[in-house]
């Protein structure tokens, strides 16, 4: 295994405790073609930078994801970064790394953690609107700031700070079994949520077949009547009327039908 050397203590260091020297191992990676040893060498690599996509990925604490699933977020991110990275193109592996890196985290928080589906754009501008509240409360004594103070601070439209505010809760959207804010009803969130009415379709299906119904022969109306709402049987209704079973299921079906289309063409 090929040992990775630490910065001596005699040279400056980097800006970060955490990041080894690695440009020879890197410039060999660049020589060697696919295979067992360049594989090898690269996962040393890797190692070596191992601490500072911990420290990256700490950044990210307190935000409703576990730390283990974070550094695995970040090991992945640097993964991808010590495969891409090419020292021919003179900048340190660490100004490559940490972007690639970071953008990896926010990118699992991006499209794995919200609760809700929230446009790129909202979540932007939710983090806008974060910063935004944690830079005008930083000082001691400071108001909380209303939409316009937002507005200001940022260059945002008010509604976009509003649409920001908004989007600050959909990581972890309530359970529709919470009671609602001041409620002291036992009721939850889901208790207040309206539904289809039925009978707004039996309104408007009955209002539909009125005039179509006063344009029915009185016996066919009659034969209705009787059928649909006295709940007459066919038999009955055709010992009423003077007629056979049969005539009375032959009519009924052909009224019924009629009237099916007559509605249909009103409708449309």
């Amino acid at each position: 295994m090929t040992s990775v050397r630490a910065h001596p203590r005699a040279h400056p260091r980097h800006p970060h405790d955490d990041a080894p020297d690695t440009s020879a191992e890197f410039r060999r990676i660049a020589t060697l073609p696919d295979g067992p040893s360049k594989e090898a060498l690269r996962q040393d690599v890797v190692r070596a930078w191992m601490p500072m996509a911990e420290r990256l990925a700490g950044q990210f604490r307190n935000r409703g994801e576990a730390t283990e699933d974070l550094r695995q977020v970040a090991m992945v991110g640097l993964v991808k970064a010590v495969r891409r990275y090419d020292p021919d193109r003179g900048s340190a592996f660490e100004s490559y790394a940490v972007p690639t890196v970071v953008g990896e985290v926010k990118r699992h928080f991006r499209d794995h953690l919200w609760g809700v589906h929230v446009p790129r754009r909202v979540q932007e501008l939710r983090v806008h609107v974060r910063d935004a509240v944690r830079e005008l409360t930083g000082s001691p004594g400071a108001r909380t700031p209303e939409v316009a103070d937002i507005a200001a601070h940022t260059g945002l439209s008010e509604e976009e700070v509003r649409a920001g505010m908004a989007a600050r809760g959909g990581f972890a959207p309530l359970s529709l079994d919470a009671e609602p804010r001041g409620a002291d009803d036992g009721l939850g969130l889901l208790d207040t949520l309206g539904s289809t009415e039925p009978s707004y379709e039996r309104v408007v299906q009955r209002e539909s077949l009125k005039p179509c119904l006063r344009g029915l022969p009185e016996r066919e109306r009659k034969i209705l009547y009787l059928r649909f709402f006295c709940d007459e049987t066919q038999s009955r209704i055709a010992g009423r009327l003077g007629i056979s079973q049969m005539q009375v299921s032959r009519l009924l079906s052909d009224t019924c039908a009629r009237l099916g289309r007559q509605a249909g063409a009103r409708a449309a």
